[in-house]
């Protein structure tokens, strides 16, 4: 029976915290919560029960021994109401209790409201066991330590980084991996993020001495203190830790993401394309941001496949902000017979004429010069267009291959109305305006062959 007592453990499952990191999205940080306090160092001898401590503490008389086993009994039995009752007994005659029994009473009270999920009562019954002296110095220690994870599940941060000084103080082994977690997630959600910064060092600095890979929570929660920081550089060299230590899907997106805010566009590519390859882009947002690395890199082919094969696997929605890309790399890959159809899919459902303006300059490149007039024209009819300019050209143009002069002349001075274009249709004109002279002169001549 005694060790039942002695191991009597509160442990307090992991916990999520805030979204804390905005990197173009925010990430998340999550602490754990783990073992909140043991009653631990305990020791039989002649029949008494003593605590192992410096400190002079009374001992655990066989009597109150027996109360705390049998709500313990109780508890395991998941009878927690009559468990917790034989506890509130002995507490209305606490002032029959030594300082070590009414301490070990309250440890154990708060080890039944955390289990029922009464955290403000858990608070108080350790708060109790703290008043109780004297106490073993194990026993006081856990019991801050576990105050203080209460203290941040409950988002007091003040009273979480008192309680970790203060249990500092009395530690002769001093800070710990955990500890410096807890100051540092109560520094930053105070938004104090240089100290915050110091204590993630610190903590990672255990792991380090420890043999232990740095921890992924302790990583992601200094990346999104260097982004508060305004310290690009540092957070992408975190999110290289997170790739290297914790290979997780959204680690490798983020990185690429970093080495494109800081301008290193080739390593961004390879970073994306890797994860590609690992099978981690899957998401349409991240589909399409590869797609747009794959462009910018002068891959529009490979841009184009990617957008095509995730819009035909019901990934990527063909909207028309999506085809108008897709029409964009295919025409930059000078893959025209594949733009064509991508266009006249965005002109249906567009509701200006960019996506036949776009046609018609399409055609343009494949010298299809009737359908070049036909969607020039439902682009100045549907209108609202982005360059009108543009399709006045392409239709002078038409018109002049089809030796249609005085239409692509009209053309071309609609054009030259627009200050960009002016310089360009100027030109045009003059050289439509010589080449209708030579073939004014040149059916001229053949008439005369005609008539003799």
């Amino acid at each position: 029976m005694i060790n039942q007592i002695t191991n009597i453990v509160l442990v307090l499952s992991s916990k999520t915290g805030r979204l804390l990191l905005r990197l173009t999205a925010v990430a998340m940080v999550v602490y754990a919560l783990p073992v909140i306090t043991q009653m631990t160092g305990l020791t039989e001898q002649s029949g008494q029960v003593f605590a192992k401590t410096k400190r002079r503490t009374p001992a655990l008389r066989q009597r109150v021994y027996a109360q705390l086993s049998e709500a313990q009994r109780l508890a395991d039995e998941k009878k927690v109401s009559e468990g917790l009752a034989i506890l509130t007994r002995m507490e209305q005659s606490v002032d029959q209790l030594n300082s070590y029994e009414a301490a070990m009473m309250y440890n154990f009270m708060a080890f039944i409201h955390y289990g029922e999920n009464q955290v403000n009562q858990a608070v108080l019954a350790f708060n109790q066991v703290l008043k109780q002296q004297p106490i073993p110095e194990s026993l006081e220690q856990s019991t801050l330590f576990s105050l203080a994870q209460l203290q941040m599940q409950m988002e007091n941060y003040d009273e979480t980084i008192a309680l970790i000084n203060r249990w500092k103080k009395i530690n002769t082994k001093g800070a710990s991996s955990s500890s410096e977690r807890l100051l540092a997630n109560a520094y930053y959600a105070k938004k104090q993020y240089t100290k915050a910064l110091k204590h993630i060092n610190q903590s990672l600095a255990f792991d380090a001495d420890n043999g232990n890979v740095p921890n992924e929570n302790m990583l992601v929660l200094k990346r999104a203190t260097h982004y508060e920081l305004k310290q690009p550089k540092q957070v992408t060299e975190v999110s290289e830790d997170l790739v290297r230590y914790h290979s997780k899907p959204k680690y490798w997106v983020e990185l690429a993401n970093m080495y494109g805010e800081i301008g290193e566009t080739k390593k961004q590519l390879a970073v994306m394309e890797a994860a590609y390859q690992q099978g981690f882009v899957t998401k349409a947002s991240d589909l399409k941001t590869l797609a747009q690395i794959y462009y910018l890199n002068g891959a529009p082919f490979k841009a184009a496949n990617l957008l095509k094969q995730a819009m035909d696997d019901d990934i990527l929605n063909a909207s028309l902000k999506n085809l108008e890309f897709l029409a964009q790399a295919w025409t930059s890959a000078k893959e025209f017979d594949k733009a064509i159809p991508v266009l006249k899919q965005a002109a249906q459902v567009s509701n200006d004429g960019n996506a036949y303006a776009r046609l018609a300059e399409v055609y343009v490149n494949t010298e299809s010069w009737s359908q070049v007039i036909a969607n020039g024209k439902k682009a100045l009819d549907k209108g609202e267009l982005k360059n009108p300019g543009n399709v006045n050209i392409a239709l002078g143009m038409a018109y002049f291959n089809l030796k249609k002069f005085d239409q692509s002349k009209a053309e071309f001075a609609k054009a030259a109305e627009h200050q960009k274009l002016n310089k360009m249709a100027s030109q045009w004109m003059s050289y439509v305006a010589k080449e209708e002279n030579k073939w004014t002169q040149l059916a001229a001549e053949y008439k005369q062959l005609e008539v003799l």
